[in-house]
């Protein structure tokens, strides 16, 4: 019997059912991320915004060079950067969430789907940046509006797939038995 190399059982892992519906979630979250914001792109000038509730909800075109909250913001390399080891370390560890639920898979892939949507936006010359475009806001009394920092299909897949993980993973922390505590008694002398 001649001994299988690393490579070659390195590509029948990827094609596993369980990494092929977790690239497929990616690939369409990706998709769906792109199409938005070429939607955007087409419909809105940089900087216009279109009310869609009247003070409440409206899309925007928005860019942005940081990270989330426009923090380390004009650092739009460096996140490029930072994105593509976060998809490298993702990779690596998919076998966390090969052998998990449906659940674990679909937010896997949404991390990873979103990840690569703002990374598109950020390597990309005519956008220099990621593009958001869902705001909500208030209306203040005094003019003026407060609200949630603007966001696109790529950062709600990141962020669902985040708190997903999280809820599986105190799912299963719950189900999982206790160790009893038992007192040992001293045995007399």
């Amino acid at each position: 019997m001649i001994p299988r190399s690393s490579s070659m059982s390195f590509t029948p892992s990827l094609l596993r059912p369980p990494n092929r519906r977790i690239a497929a979630i990616a690939v369409v979250w990706f998709a769906l991320d792109q199409f938005t914001k070429f939607i955007v792109l087409k419909l809105l000038g940089k900087g216009d915004e279109r009310i869609i509730l009247e003070g409440f909800f409206k899309f925007v075109h928005w860019g942005n060079t940081g990270a989330a909250w426009s923090l380390f913001r004009d650092n739009n390399a460096l996140l490029a950067i930072v994105a593509l080891v976060a998809l490298l370390v993702l990779f690596l560890s998919r076998h966390h969430f090969e052998s998990k639920t449906w659940l674990g898979q679909i937010a896997f892939g949404m991390i990873v789907g979103g990840i690569a949507g703002n990374l598109l936006d950020r390597l990309l010359p005519s956008r220099n940046g990621v593009i958001d475009f869902i705001r909500f806001y208030l209306d203040q009394r005094g003019g003026g509006e407060i609200g949630f920092p603007a966001f696109n299909v790529a950062d709600s897949g990141i962020c669902v797939g985040v708190a997903l993980v999280f809820w599986i993973t105190w799912k299963s922390e719950q189900a999982s038995p206790q160790p009893s505590k038992t007192t040992e008694v001293a045995a007399p002398k």
